[in-house]
């Protein structure tokens, strides 16, 4: 009795008792250097977090059926199909004519339908909103929707060109250099307009407006296998829809030029596309 008295009294005149100095030499010395125990709770470098949604958004376009048919199923159909069947006048090397539209379809189905679904359906279920309760930046989330996209075009590019070489496509290395400069920039200009579309309107309304959008553009870009064919205005015309800039960029493109004009084209519905789905965006 007579050793807690001298204790209270003790912590009462403003000293700590033996008890807390005891406790907290035991807390002072239970300490770990940072990153001792798995999982280290801090989040990743955004490079980590950056390469690990970039590599979730690509799993899920790959994985998903109807994404693959747009972007793989309909381009190499198309092009083995108007290379091989005997169908309108499309010159002596079928391909040389058909390649730069179907490169248009595969890109367009890609960058603007496919990412436009993609991003509404990821509003309507909250996806969107729950990575944005994450550590990850709003900015990477576009980013990895981005780099998917950019990564699934360079697929179907590498492949379409294998198949355009089986056919008896014959290009220069300039052509390539060429055409790969076009499709990057008609890829951004389509991601764009994609997440314009898919970040601004209910999922349901994406849905039907981005599929009637993309045979809308198929239909105007096609019109390159008749441009010689065409009235003046009306070529004009097709040029300053984003799909017709694209077909006519790569046709030059593979006959060793530029056609300046399309890419001009493609640049300003790239700028105003991205500026408007910057302003508009929503993630719910």
């Amino acid at each position: 009795m007579t050793e807690i008295k001298v204790m209270n009294e003790t912590a009462s005149n403003g000293q700590s008792s033996p008890i807390s100095v005891a406790r907290d030499r035991r807390l002072a010395e239970n300490r770990f250097e940072p990153g001792t125990f798995s999982p280290d709770p801090r989040p990743s470098s955004a490079a980590k977090m950056l390469a690990a949604q970039t590599k979730l958004e690509l799993t899920l376009l790959l994985r998903n059926g109807e994404q693959l048919l747009l972007t793989m199923f309909i381009p190499i159909t198309l092009l083995i199909g108007l290379c091989l069947l005997p169908i309108g006048d499309l010159g002596d090397s079928r391909v040389d004519t058909v390649l730069p539209g179907v490169m248009m379809v595969a890109v367009m189905s890609t960058a603007f339908t496919g990412q436009a679904i993609a991003v509404g359906f990821d509003r309507r279920y909250g996806a969107l909103k729950r990575l944005g309760a994450t550590p990850l930046p709003r900015w990477g989330i576009i980013a990895g929707k981005s780099a998917a996209v950019i990564i699934v075009v360079a697929l179907q590019s590498l492949l379409l060109g294998a198949i355009g070489l089986a056919l008896g496509w014959r290009p220069s290395v300039v052509e390539l250099l060429l055409g790969a400069v076009v499709i990057a920039i008609g890829t951004v200009t389509f991601a764009a307009l994609g997440l314009l579309l898919g970040g601004t309107l209910r999922a349901e309304i994406v849905l039907a407006l981005a599929n009637v959008l993309w045979f809308i553009m198929v239909g105007i870009g096609s019109v390159v296998f008749a441009s010689g064919e065409l009235p003046t205005a009306v070529h004009t015309l097709v040029r300053i829809v984003p799909s017709g800039a694209l077909a006519h960029a790569l046709e030059a493109a593979l006959d060793t030029s530029m056609d300046w004009f399309s890419i001009l084209v493609l640049l300003i519905w790239a700028a105003v596309a991205g500026v408007c789905a910057a302003r508009w965006f929503k993630f719910t």
